[in-house]
């Protein structure tokens, strides 16, 4: 038997599936594709996790787009992060290629181009259904833990959701909290003391810069009402697939803060809201971050911390988490422990350091007696990959570099006149791109502090007023003295005492 043969037989029986699955392309030795040689991901094991990474310009995208697309085609609601702007395509079907038609053939795949139901969000201000939450819902934990604060202001943090609960004041934007924590060490400082013990100034001083900071990077937009309904990301069309939901990140790049902020809360949503279910034979749903450095680059020891323990935790929940970054090694190390697929596009070997990133990288895959890993890793052209997963039983397939198939759909941006059509369709706009700004806890605060200010304001006069009528002399004379110092008086008492004398 030929290397080449063995090499088929060899991913024939590694990637042999009794379930549902993605066929995500085909096996090559040699640098030749070996025509229906086909590299497979299960179903069963996609909320396992898993990494897409590769140098600029390799196709990191593009296997992106094709997971999506696929996923969406057997009912499974995707969510994507779009910090370049490129995948709002999938909307629309391919217009087709020659080199499409050359790509699927080597594969053994039929093309078939098509369109998929796209949901447009948004965190900022560009179109889009709003995703916002609620400060209550956020917890203290949470934006101590965005906010990279110490055990001492942790403390505070706590403390001013306690008594927001305690007093039933709905903390909903950063200005509810931003007004409680000036109360607490102002107007409200002797009732704060009263129930929770002293609070420092210079620790909400902190706090409260802080939380400035995360204002700055847009978070003001992100804290409020309506609190998006984690619920929604699960529909499915009146064709059987599931909605590819489409984040429009192009704004935020600058702005990691805010990125991280939403990341963890929505995972913590996710996590909090979806029932427990182990191993079923299909995920829930699907979330592809992309250029997931910027989560992981400013994070603190903490927010990791969090973010590995989701990350571990998620899985039970039916939930896929898939990060695409340019360098595994962006990704710690505690978090690439726990993704089973990895699909790894070429790297490039400018540098000492590169080599030796490369060196690393090939490590994580398994051994295969067909490749030099780490040789294949700067050899592989533009959507070829290294390809790695997790059959049903949770044990990795047969490493293969693998010829990745090509998108369904468009693999450019929509224009503003497909995105307005898009927008148009959507029933999610309607139910939360209304501003609400009910009654909360800065309102409350305000009203009571002016109440308390009038109420002083009104005891002040009345003491001044007290004071002014004491303090006064009186002119007028007194009735009896009067009398006695009278003229005519005077005289009767002159005229009695003559006749006394006489």
């Amino acid at each position: 038997m030929g290397n080449k043969e063995k090499f088929f037989e060899h991913l024939e029986q590694g990637y042999a599936m009794k379930g549902d699955y993605i066929t995500v392309g085909a096996g090559m030795l040699d640098g030749e594709t070996l025509t229906n040689a086909f590299v497979k991901v299960p179903l069963k094991t996609m909320n396992r996790h898993g990494l897409i990474a590769g140098a600029t310009g390799t196709g990191k995208t593009k296997t992106l787009q094709v997971l999506a697309e696929n996923l969406s085609d057997k009912g499974i609601p995707v969510l994507l992060m779009d910090l370049k702007g490129d995948l709002s395509g999938i909307a629309q079907p391919s217009p087709g290629h020659p080199k499409i038609d050359e790509r699927q053939e080597k594969i053994g795949l039929p093309f078939e181009a098509k369109g998929f139901p796209v949901e447009i969000l948004s965190l900022s201000e560009q179109g889009g259904v709003r995703l916002r939450a609620t400060v209550s819902e956020f917890g203290p934990v949470l934006l101590s833990r965005i906010l990279d604060l110490s055990v001492t202001q942790e403390g505070i943090v706590a403390v001013i959701f306690k008594y927001c609960d305690d007093n039933k004041l709905p903390l909903l934007d950063l200005k509810d909290f931003k007004k409680v924590l000036q109360y607490a060490t102002g107007e409200g400082k002797e009732e704060f003391q009263k129930a929770y013990g002293r609070i420092s100034t210079s620790s909400t001083g902190t706090i409260l810069r802080k939380v400035i900071e995360l204002e700055q990077q847009g978070a003001d937009l992100f804290f409020g009402e309506k609190s998006f309904d984690v619920d929604d990301l699960t529909r499915i069309d009146e064709n059987g697939r599931g909605y590819v939901n489409i984040i429009r990140l192009t704004d935020i790049q600058d702005r990691p803060k805010l990125f991280s902020t939403f990341m963890l809360s929505l995972l913590a949503e996710i996590y909090a809201t979806f029932p427990e279910q182990g191993d079923s034979e299909r995920p829930e749903l699907v979330l592809f971050i992309d250029e997931a450095h910027l989560i992981f680059d400013n994070a603190s020891k903490a927010l990791l911390d969090q973010i590995e323990s989701i990350v571990k935790l998620i899985r039970s929940k039916g939930i896929g988490l898939y990060f695409v970054t340019q360098n595994p090694t962006d990704v710690p190390d505690e978090v690439l422990a726990q993704l089973g697929l990895k699909i790894q596009h070429a790297l490039r070997a400018f540098t000492a350091k590169d080599r030796k990133e490369i060196k690393l990288t090939a490590q994580n895959y398994p051994i295969t007696e067909f490749y030099d890993t780490a040789e294949v890793l700067t050899s592989l052209g533009t959507g070829e990959a290294l390809v790695s997963a997790l059959d049903e039983k949770g044990r990795p397939t047969p490493l293969a570099a693998t010829m990745m198939r090509a998108p369904m759909s468009r693999m450019d941006i929509l224009s503003d006149s497909e995105i307005k059509e898009v927008l148009g369709k959507s029933k999610l706009i309607k139910k939360y791109n209304e501003e609400i700004d009910r009654e909360s806890a800065y309102e409350i605060l305000t009203e009571k502090i002016e109440r308390a200010e009038k109420e002083a304001e009104k005891e002040k006069e009345k003491k001044s007023t007290s004071r002014r009528s004491s303090g006064r002399t009186s002119t007028r004379m007194n009735p009896v003295v009067k009398v006695l110092t009278s003229a005519t008086f005077i005289r009767g008492v002159l005229g009695v005492l003559k006749k006394v004398i006489r």
